[in-house]
């Protein structure tokens, strides 16, 4: 059971980082671009505008990805209740790397939208 436990934890903390990160890149974005913390891609750090529009957009992602998969996330583990370590680790490790595709997948509809919102300068495209 203390394994079970432990698994439970540890697949709970890509949703809750997702969900956590998405609420504080919509609401409390970092304030200037850096080199440390943040949305930082060569295409988000152009100018202050990329930047912001960054971190909504990827918030919003994460945060909504993040609520889809907490229930997807903790649902599989009840039918692993009273099952053997080797079972619980394996499974609870499929969920694991399963649960990294929508984290680093955030990527693509982010630089999808950046592009299709602004030039390669950084400056917002007219429509």
């Amino acid at each position: 059971m203390a394994f079970w436990i432990f698994m439970l934890c540890m697949i709970l903390l890509v949703p809750l980082t997702m969900i956590c990160f998405g609420r504080i890149f919509l609401k409390n974005p970092p304030k200037e671009i850096n080199s440390i913390y943040g949305y930082r891609t060569p295409r988000s750090t152009k100018n202050i505008e990329t930047w912001k529009f960054a971190h909504h957009y990827s918030g919003k992602l994460w945060f909504q990805w993040g609520v889809i998969l907490l229930p997807l996330s903790i649902l599989p583990m009840f039918f692993l209740l009273g099952k053997s370590t080797d079972e619980i680790g394996t499974w609870g490790s499929i969920i694991c790397l399963l649960q990294i595709i929508p984290l680093v997948g955030v990527i693509f509809p982010t630089e999808a939208a950046l592009k299709k919102t602004f030039d390669e300068n950084g400056n917002k495209k007219i429509e």
